[in-house]
């Protein structure tokens, strides 16, 4: 498996260093980033899921622990918007230029404002989360990724 994807020449641009995980990606039952810390033995709150949303209409994309669930009004808060909801697979795609299961904040087609959830900065680094194809996770320390994409860090995950 090649592991070079926009993700990974995102960090490599930005100077951020990185450590990569390859699992077999089975696109199966239950929550990808669930199945992610699963297979490379990592904590589920220290692998981080991308989620690309709308916040009033425009896109946006929410980093958050994949053991976790995005709270659309926390998240609309944090992008100072009134309303948000998930953007449909499609879109996304079309949108990052990944495919679902395999969406990283890093290296999207394009940019659009990122926040990421606050625990990211609490929870022992380093952190986990896709490097921009299905099966390949960029393992880093999270305070270089948020700045690189100049994103925000607010509480928008829920239990």
């Amino acid at each position: 498996m090649s592991t070079a994807t926009p993700a990974t020449r995102f960090l490599d641009k930005a100077g951020i260093a990185y450590d990569l995980f390859e699992y077999d990606y089975g696109g199966g039952d239950g929550p990808i980033g669930l199945q992610a810390a699963e297979a490379i033995g990592w904590q589920a709150a220290r692998v981080f899921k991308t989620l690309m949303l709308e916040v009033d209409g425009k896109p946006a994309c929410a980093v958050i622990p994949s053991d976790r669930s995005l709270s659309m009004k926390k998240v609309a808060a944090a992008l100072k918007g009134k309303t948000a909801k998930m953007m449909e697979p499609v879109k996304a795609e079309r949108l990052t230029g990944f495919h679902t299961g395999g969406i990283s904040p890093f290296g999207q087609k394009k940019r659009v404002p990122v926040v990421f959830d606050a625990t990211v900065i609490s929870v022992e680094a380093p952190v986990v989360m896709n490097g921009g194809k299905r099966g390949l996770m960029v393992c880093l320390a999270p305070e270089p990724g948020i700045a690189a994409l100049a994103a925000a860090v607010a509480e928008v995950s829920v239990v």
